[in-house]
């Protein structure tokens, strides 16, 4: 039987015969202007791609509208708000400057999409001028962006994205807590997770370390 996996330039041309639209060439600069300043001010998440030793990771990073600063039409500034630790996306830099961003903005059909190179900084008059409630991120995700470009509606459009009647009812999919539990009990090494009262008490937990 022939492989009907795709291996080449030549398989991809074949399966997508029609040119590019000229739009989805035009949309593309390598700096920030007006307009997709704007999107940046109003997004209040976006998702942060990096490339690190053990392989790729996508990161989720929200805050209020406006929390991913345009310094510049070349300069991307991205608070490191508090989280788990883990510091993939951190980690990740440091190995391999190269980012992707995707901004996403409640009830709005595009994303926008920002690839640059970053660099981390704890300048202590950086990380304070993003301070919330006196508390100011350890550091400062200092990005140059070298490609923006907006992703049209259809994605969202077909997910339903933003239509309130489709979103998952609590309980109709595993809560953290079961997550962990169910994970941790098939290792008899492992002291098995309370996932009744993790679930409890994770809406105060993270109430009280946003920032």
């Amino acid at each position: 039987m022939p492989s009907h996996t795709l291996t080449s330039l030549d398989d991809l041309a074949a399966l997508y015969p029609n040119p590019i639209a000229p739009a989805s060439i035009a949309k593309e600069i390598d700096h920030v202007d007006a307009n997709y300043a704007a999107l940046i001010a109003a997004s209040p998440f976006f998702v942060l791609a990096t490339n690190g030793p053990d392989g790729l990771d996508c990161s989720p990073r929200g805050d209020q509208p406006g929390f991913v600063t345009v310094r510049d039409a070349k300069t991307l500034l991205i608070p490191d708000r508090r989280g788990n630790n883990r510091l993939d996306s951190l980690k990740n830099i440091l190995f391999d400057p190269r980012i992707g961003m995707l901004f996403l903005v409640p009830g709005y059909g595009e994303t926008l999409r920002v690839n640059g190179v970053a660099v981390l900084s704890s300048d202590p008059g950086l990380c304070a001028g993003f301070a919330v409630a006196g508390k100011a991120p350890a550091c400062v995700i200092v990005v140059t962006v070298e490609s923006v470009y907006f992703q049209c509606s259809r994605a969202i459009v077909r997910a339903g994205l933003w239509n309130a009647e489709t979103h998952v009812a609590k309980g109709a999919v595993p809560s953290a807590g079961t997550i962990l539990r169910d994970i941790t009990a098939r290792d008899a090494a492992v002291e098995t997770f309370d996932g009744e009262a993790y679930d409890r008490a994770l809406p105060e937990r993270v109430k009280a370390t946003l920032y």
